[in-house]
């Protein structure tokens, strides 16, 4: 409960008043003390509720014009006002994209979602890698990351670390940035 209620940012007696909601609607199993999990009609639910937020970021980012560390509360919003029809067409408009801006795969309609790479750049060596997702959840660390060119797509190898600090080349050019910043980007090696 405690990661459920840091995740959504709500005290621990809003968070368990909603996992009530949620096991009486048959959303999920909650058993006291141990545990919550998604039923399969709550998966499903939830699945749609990713595609929705991920193209409400994309449409943000890709026609309005936000940076990829404004979006989400915005997207939030948009995700429960979003109609099945609109997003079918915002998916439409934007071209069917499998991946948000942060790297992170978009449900497809029918609930099929791509892998994502379980490999950070935390745990490659010096090789060159590609970036495929950025956390989304510091938007100070996604400032820092886009400022210095690592988002989906870009070729980064490490150079090295020193301390509190890692020494990158990003598309050929050397940065440096917080080494804990590592952990918090997936890459393809």
């Amino acid at each position: 409960m405690r990661e459920i209620t840091h995740r959504v940012d709500q005290k621990a007696s809003t968070a368990t008043e909603a996992i009530k909601r949620l096991d009486a609607a048959g959303l999920v199993t909650h058993i006291p003390y141990t545990g919550v999990s998604l039923t399969d009609a709550g998966r499903v639910l939830a699945v749609q509720m990713v595609r929705r937020h991920r193209l409400a970021e994309s449409l943000l980012v890709t026609v309005m014009g936000y940076t990829w560390d404004e979006v989400h509360d915005d997207a939030e919003i948009l995700e429960h006002a979003m109609s099945d029809i609109f997003i079918d067409r915002v998916d439409s408009l934007l071209g069917y994209p499998t991946r948000d801006p942060h790297g992170d795969p978009i449900p497809r309609a029918d609930g099929v979602t791509e892998p994502l790479s379980q490999v950070t750049l935390a745990e490659v060596g010096h090789q060159e890698v590609t970036v495929e997702q950025v956390s989304d959840l510091d938007p100070e660390v996604l400032r820092t990351l886009f400022d210095v060119g690592v988002v989906p797509g870009a070729r980064v190898a490490v150079r090295s670390r020193d301390g509190d600090t890692c020494s990158l080349a990003v598309n050929g050019a050397d940065v440096v940035v917080p080494a804990h910043i590592l952990q918090e980007i997936r890459v393809i090696p």
